[in-house]
């Protein structure tokens, strides 16, 4: 008597998607990508401003570093933990798309508001009329935010209509 051929094995179960977690983890991607862009470009650059401009030029060019290391921390940070999801298969694209966007928008109106009106660490120029420029900084973040939450609602609502993909069920239909 032969014995019958083994069976394959089932693939493994797709571990669940994580969206609140793709969301946090490419929201501080965003955080950090802001500041690099506002590090090089109005720091480096147009050399408008520092971090901290109410002190010598020195201490201007510290809370720089300062901030290069802590965007640099983000950065790394962030995309280790955005390639772990992604190898585990846990990475919620959607929701990741919708953080980045929150993460960029909410860099960008904290450092408009607090830095530069509540702490007024720096502001965006100096020697000209702050209204425009602090209409388009702050509007930017704004609008950074809205596409963020806009994401977001869209990312929730997909994750409701089609449960599966987001509990990782395999079978769902596209």
């Amino acid at each position: 008597m032969t014995e019958p051929a083994p069976r394959p094995a089932a693939p493994p179960p797709r571990p669940p998607l994580r969206p609140r977690r793709s969301m946090a983890v490419c929201a501080l991607i965003g955080a950090a990508l802001m500041a690099a862009v506002d590090e090089i470009v109005f720091h480096q650059l147009l050399n408008w401003h520092h971090f901290y401009d109410r002190s010598t030029p020195s201490v201007g060019l510290l809370a720089d570093g300062l901030l290069h290391t802590a965007e640099v921390l983000g950065l790394v940070t962030g995309f280790v933990l955005y390639a772990d999801m992604r190898r585990r298969g846990t990475l919620s694209p959607a929701h990741a798309r919708a953080g980045l966007f929150l993460g960029l928008g909410a860099f960008q109106l904290f450092d408009g508001i607090v830095d530069h009106k509540v702490l007024r660490t720096h502001q965006i120029r100096y020697g000209v009329d702050l209204l425009p420029y602090d209409l388009a900084w702050n509007g930017l973040g704004l609008a950074l935010l809205g596409v963020g939450a806009a994401l977001a609602v869209r990312a929730g609502r997909a994750g409701r209509v089609r449960p599966s993909e987001s509990s990782g069920v395999s079978g769902s239909s596209r």
